[in-house]
């Protein structure tokens, strides 16, 4: 029985995590569940969990979620902020942590889940790109397990031999990064200066939430999925490709220097990742339908157009320069893409904004937690600073 606390319980990996665990209660219990806001939905999820455990980011979250167990019966202690999400990974009793915070909130609480030597399910990818260097010196350091959660990287997971080692004996040439290319694949720049968030949101294969699915949009997500695959895989950008796949059936693939590639496939779901990483090295049903091979009756792939979506280009020049390069874009973006959803600006100014952003401040190699923060603070000031010239 392994005993899960589960970060960012109210978004959609969050949600897919608890549905493949409902499905094997013999398996997995929940010590605890987070969410930032969303407390009827938390509420709902306690009731039927009953976690030792519920974290919401505010007292007034706090106070209003406790008011609805109280009514509802549930015995859930419910706690709030930043030090609570760091205490219900790190207790001893706790096996696993399901890292879903979406955006840099999610680094400090999955950080101390390592250092609290957890077996880490990590969907958040930007603790890895905003401090892949201390990230991966604090697993080293520690007796925690991580395991890939995004299904690009989940795949190559699945792809590499038992024996990888990024060293070069293992015969691993290439790893090729699979991309939908999202709502608007084939569109110029030109087209995408109209764009709505809703028709940015509107995914055609991935049921994602608000932020994430912007990203998509951008292939800005694609971009902090190859810094993650950098520091995941220890390998250079330029050993990582990007491929347009807009069915997203192939997750993504690894290229040996035999001349085999090796892809694994799937339906577009995350409860194969997650239900995956869940039972490592073992396999567990997910709820995820068979693929059948026959109704999708083809395979597209194209080269992406960096043109059209420079945020990729952008994240490959950041994930080149190193330092604190993929910190500032990384911020950058998040408050670029809130400024977007809340239509301050253009889809296209997102990426101007980020590129803005890092051409503005001076790289430095982080030498701590903090360091990571300050660069993290100074590029939202900025970049929220010029959100405000566009909008004069």
């Amino acid at each position: 029985m392994q005993l899960i606390s589960v970060l960012g319980a109210t978004g959609s990996i969050g949600v897919s995590t608890l549905d493949v665990i409902a499905r094997h209660p013999d398996k997995y219990s929940i010590f605890a569940l987070t969410a930032h806001t969303q407390v009827d939905k938390l509420a709902l999820q306690c009731q039927q969990f009953n976690p030792k455990f519920a974290v919401v980011g505010d007292a007034a979250s706090a106070d209003l979620l406790k008011a609805k167990l109280c009514a509802s019966g549930c015995t859930s202690e419910v706690m709030y902020g930043v030090d609570a999400l760091c205490q219900v990974v790190s207790d001893p009793a706790v096996d696993t942590v399901m890292a879903a915070i979406v955006g840099a909130a999610g680094l400090v609480p999955t950080l101390a889940a390592v250092k609290a030597g957890k077996k880490i399910l990590l969907a958040n990818k930007e603790a890895l790109v905003m401090a892949g260097g201390l990230f991966m010196q604090a697993l080293a350091d520690s007796a925690s397990l991580l395991l890939p959660i995004d299904s690009e990287h989940n795949a190559i997971f699945q792809c590499l031999p038992t024996d990888y080692s990024s060293s070069g004996n293992s015969g691993v040439e290439k790893l090729l990064l699979s991309a939908s290319g999202g709502p608007f694949r084939g569109w110029t720049r030109e087209q995408m200066q109209s764009v709505t968030p809703d028709q940015a949101c509107a995914h055609p294969n991935w049921s994602m939430g608000r932020k994430i699915s912007v990203d998509s949009a951008t292939l800005m997500n694609k971009g902090l999925e190859l810094i993650e695959a950098c520091w995941l895989f220890a390998v250079p950008e330029s050993s990582i490709e990007v491929v347009v796949h807009p069915q997203s059936i192939i997750h993504s693939l690894v290229q040996y220097s035999d001349g085999s590639v090796l892809a694994q496939l799937g339906n577009p779901d995350m409860r194969t990742p997650i239900a995956h990483a869940l039972a490592w090295p073992h396999r567990i049903e997910s709820g995820v339908a068979n693929l059948n091979l026959f109704e999708i009756a083809r395979l597209d792939f194209e080269q992406p157009d960096m043109q059209a979506f420079p945020s990729l280009a952008i994240a490959r020049s950041a994930a080149q320069a190193g330092a604190n390069a993929a910190t500032i874009m990384n911020a950058a973006n998040e408050v670029a893409v809130q400024a977007f959803l809340d239509q301050r600006i253009g889809f296209t100014q997102i990426a101007e904004i980020v590129e803005q952003t890092l051409n503005s401040q001076i790289l430095c190699e982080p030498e701590s937690l903090q360091a990571v923060q300050e660069s993290d603070s100074e590029a939202r000031l900025y970049s929220s600073a010029y959100i405000k010239s566009l909008e004069k």
